[in-house]
């Protein structure tokens, strides 16, 4: 502020507006500049000029903006690239009048550190080992880094911070519609993922439970623990898992008939043929594709009886499989939405696909320290990538799968109460 003082004495109004004007642009280039990385110290270097000449006027200006301003040397100093400490050759300038040097504005903005610690966090999940750090610097050649024990505390502050926003956050505000749930391996553990899909087709990603195997106790929590913070299936809602036993009794025993089964037609097409010979599986896989992608209830089942009894003859194993869930497979032909809404929920798919984003950001890691490493991992990870979903395909159709749902809810509460009579 005193800057400033020294600085207006004397001034017009339409100097003083240009000065403001200019300085104000100059805020922005470094908030620019900041969120850049990796950078170029040119870009550093004429954003110092630039100041530089707005002070003390260009070389040889005998009518400065700023009288009394000029040109003081220079002096060894450091900005910050977001996370990146550099070195870096500073102007100075100095007010002859005040007798005072005066300090570079955005010479002191670039030396506060911007949000450091997600900047180390977005590294460390892209990859970058934290003991390379050193050696992985990105902004340029003499940027020096920060040791590797300094940069795992600071992504373990980042992502423990992540973790617990991610267990924490509320679900009273969304409308969901459909629950998808699926594991994924993490060494011995199963960590199973849960994600909600909202009335609008919005994927939100409710949580995770770290689990030897897809039990029923532990998943039954992390169902309460979700509806706890405020999930809401009253109305009822739709439920698409794998062929897990665990899963689909955890579901049951906390929603109980507010909550309709979608089993996973891939994995249950995987389940059957993986008991036939190696020369039988593909064909047998190619008539059950063929039989759960026809477009009616009445067509799939009918098609899927037909390969029942073809199976019959092959393999009684694979007859139990395919027997065990089976009208689960078909809940979107039944509820009449398949055609609408079956590319993007007959299938566990839409969490496969988090697992793969989840496994490049994680896969990395040979060596997991203990439980607390994996979840702020695994949450940090979740959070990065749920910005970036995109809604499901055939999501205007939702409005009409939450009214069967309702409409569903509704007649078993009518039912419940002619039976009471």
């Amino acid at each position: 502020m005193k800057r400033k003082v020294i600085a207006m004495k004397g001034k017009s109004k339409k100097e003083v507006q240009e000065a403001l004007r200019m300085a104000e642009e100059m805020d922005v280039r470094v908030e620019l500049i900041q969120a850049l990385i990796p950078i170029g110290m040119d870009a550093v270097k004429d954003l110092l000029h630039q100041e530089v000449r707005m002070l003390a006027g260009n070389w040889y200006q005998r009518d400065r903006l700023f009288p009394g301003a000029v040109r003081w040397g220079r002096q060894r100093s450091s900005v910050y690239l977001a996370d990146q400490k550099i070195p870096v050759i500073a102007p100075r300038v100095r007010d002859l009048v005040a007798n005072q040097e005066i300090p570079l504005k955005s010479l002191e903005h670039l030396q506060i550190p911007r949000s450091m610690d997600e900047g180390l966090f977005l590294k460390v999940l892209k990859g970058l080992s934290c003991r390379d750090y050193r050696e992985c610097a990105e902004a340029v050649p003499q940027a020096f880094g920060l040791s590797s024990s300094t940069v795992s505390r600071r992504y373990i502050r980042a992502s423990a911070k992540r973790l617990k926003e991610f267990f924490s956050r509320r679900l009273e505000g969304y409308d969901f519609v459909a629950l998808v749930l699926d594991g994924k391996r993490f060494a011995e553990d199963e960590m199973v993922i849960c994600v909600g899909i909202t009335a609008q087709g919005k994927k939100v990603i409710l949580g995770f439970v770290q689990t030897a195997t897809e039990n029923e106790k532990a998943c039954s929590d992390f169902l309460r623990e979700l509806v706890g913070r405020g999930l809401r299936y009253d109305e009822g809602i739709l439920a698409i898992i794998d062929g897990s036993k665990g899963l689909r009794k955890s579901v049951e025993s906390v929603m109980g008939e507010s909550a309709v089964i979608q089993r996973c037609q891939w994995h249950k097409r995987e389940n059957v043929v993986a008991y036939l010979p190696k020369q039988e599986q593909e064909t047998m896989r190619r008539k059950l594709q063929a039989a759960y992608e026809q477009p009616t209830y009445e067509s799939a089942k009918g098609s899927l009886l037909k390969i029942r009894a073809e199976l019959k003859m092959m393999n009684l194993s694979a007859v139990k499989s395919l027997d065990e869930g089976f009208e689960e497979t078909l809940t979107l032909h039944h509820l009449g939405l398949f055609k609408e809404l079956g590319t993007s929920l007959k299938t566990t798919n839409l969490i496969e696909s988090i697992n793969a984003g989840l496994g490049q950001k994680t896969d990395k890691v040979d060596y997991w320290k203990n439980s607390e490493q994996k979840q702020r991992w695994v949450a940090s990870a979740l959070l990065d990538i749920e910005p970036r979903l995109r809604k499901i395909k055939g999501y205007k159709h939702l409005p009409r799968l939450k009214e069967i749902l309702k409409n569903r809810m509704a007649e078993k509460e009518l039912q419940k109460i002619r039976k009471a009579a």
